[in-house]
């Protein structure tokens, strides 16, 4: 055992940069201790997490799903505010709940295994539906994963507040998002020789890796060393969205941050648009949908490390310059399309522009992840987690609808000049963020 715990410690030290594993600011001595054999338990949770992700992504993997079965057009443009506000939006009514646990981790498991049981519902659709039956069954599976994916979301912030110390939060989720990068390049690479070859089986089988993936999340949750934590304070709805809106009201900084998020879900808004120019080229076979795969992959693998190191050192900065890189993709997706010649026509440089965004949603991620945790604190983490998220649900329902009309009036190039825009007006924001404390 004692081996064990050497080897886990060098590991840590060697992914983190640190000298000293038992270096801590902000957690107990007793979390402290373990927190080496966390931070592996942490990494390969977020591992299978990341994968299960990429592999059911309402932005590329789903939508191929509807195309093969036959479901109305218009089912597809509701993948993605499903995906994102049916994460959201529930979590400021389970905070109390799961405040009311000594030991937050078990909300956690729950929540992979349900979306694990999800994405195997997924995997069987892929195989029997047909049409907008089947096209309702896949839409209401995805409200399902989401709704759980939201349950998981405010516990594992909470859960990593508890037993990574500040300082090693972004540096965790960098190397998570570099392995999941790996692993999703493999998946994509296995796409691409499918090719035109027929499609459900590969996509059952990739849903049911993705089921694979949130039972390691599963796994690797249960398993972490989490000290009891205050039950004080637990709400229940009601109380906790009075709360939420105090909060609001006396915490500006809080406030600020939650319009900069806000305004940097153009970067999300964004993908499945220039994602939609490629398709064009493309159309539905596995090729293109592979090669976006292994291009995401590739752009999440290199970028993650790096953000995530930056997120430690500023979170704000990486917030801004996220910002910065979706107003430019945007801006070159949106050019591309206008280009005459051939080379234009390929699905090639809408991947490339693709994967460029990818990189930069990585840093927005990381950076507004890093700066939530960072600035709160034990006693309100779990509350400042969900109202933020709860309201960033509602706008991705507001806004993703909004968006939706425009591109079915302007066309996705225009579109992503109006989210250019937004982007710039999200620069401005973060950097008027002060740093987090």
């Amino acid at each position: 055992m004692a081996e064990n715990n050497v080897s886990q410690s060098r590991i840590y030290e060697w992914l983190t940069g640190d000298d000293d594993s038992r270096m801590c600011d902000d957690i107990p001595e007793n979390a402290c201790n373990e927190q080496p054999r966390n931070f592996l338990l942490h990494l390969g949770a977020s591992l299978g997490n990341k994968v299960a992700d990429e592999l059911s992504s309402a932005r590329l993997v789903l939508p191929w799903l509807m195309g093969i079965i036959g479901a109305p057009v218009w089912m597809v443009g509701l993948l993605v505010p499903i995906r994102e506000a049916g994460a959201l939006l529930p979590q400021l009514f389970v905070a109390g709940f799961i405040r009311l646990k000594p030991k937050r981790k078990w909300a956690w498991v729950a929540g992979a295994l349900l979306q694990a049981l999800a994405a195997l519902a997924l995997a069987l659709l892929a195989l029997i539906g047909s049409g907008i039956s089947g096209g309702i069954l896949v839409l209401g599976t995805l409200m399902l994963l989401a709704l759980a994916r939201g349950l998981s979301s405010i516990a594992t912030k909470d859960v990593l507040g508890k037993t990574i110390a500040k300082g090693r939060r972004g540096t965790l989720m960098g190397w998570s998002g570099s392995l999941s990068g790996a692993a999703t390049l493999t998946a994509g690479g296995v796409l691409m020789w499918f090719g035109d070859q027929p499609g459900n089986i590969a996509l059952a089988i990739l849903l049911a890796i993705a089921a694979a993936g949130w039972l390691l999340n599963a796994a690797c949750a249960a398993r972490i060393a989490e000290a009891p934590g205050a039950v004080d304070g637990g709400e229940n709805a009601w109380n906790s969205i009075q709360l939420g809106l105090s909060l609001l009201q006396e915490d500006r900084h809080f406030l600020h941050f939650n319009v900069a998020r806000a305004l940097l879900l153009s970067s999300a808004l964004a993908l499945p648009y220039l994602a939609l120019l490629g398709q064009q080229q493309s159309g539905t076979n596995l090729g293109g949908l592979g090669l976006l795969v292994v291009l995401s992959g590739v752009a999440a693998m290199v970028a993650s490390p790096v953000w995530g190191k930056r997120a430690d050192q500023s979170s704000r900065c990486v917030m801004r310059d996220a910002a910065i890189g979706t107003a430019i993709c945007c801006l070159l997706g949106a050019s591309l399309a206008w280009l005459p010649g051939a080379w234009s026509q390929s699905v090639w440089p809408y991947a490339l522009i693709y994967a460029l965004l990818v990189i930069v949603h990585h840093g927005a991620r990381l950076g507004r992840k890093t700066y939530l945790v960072d600035i709160a604190n034990q006693d309100n983490r779990a509350l400042y987690v969900a109202l933020s998220n709860t309201l960033t649900g509602v706008l991705m329902l507001l806004v993703g609808g909004a968006i939706g009309g425009l591109a079915q009036w302007l066309g996705s190039a225009p579109l992503l000049l109006v989210l250019a825009g937004t982007a710039f007006c999200a620069m401005l924001s973060a950097h008027r963020l002060p740093e987090a404390e």
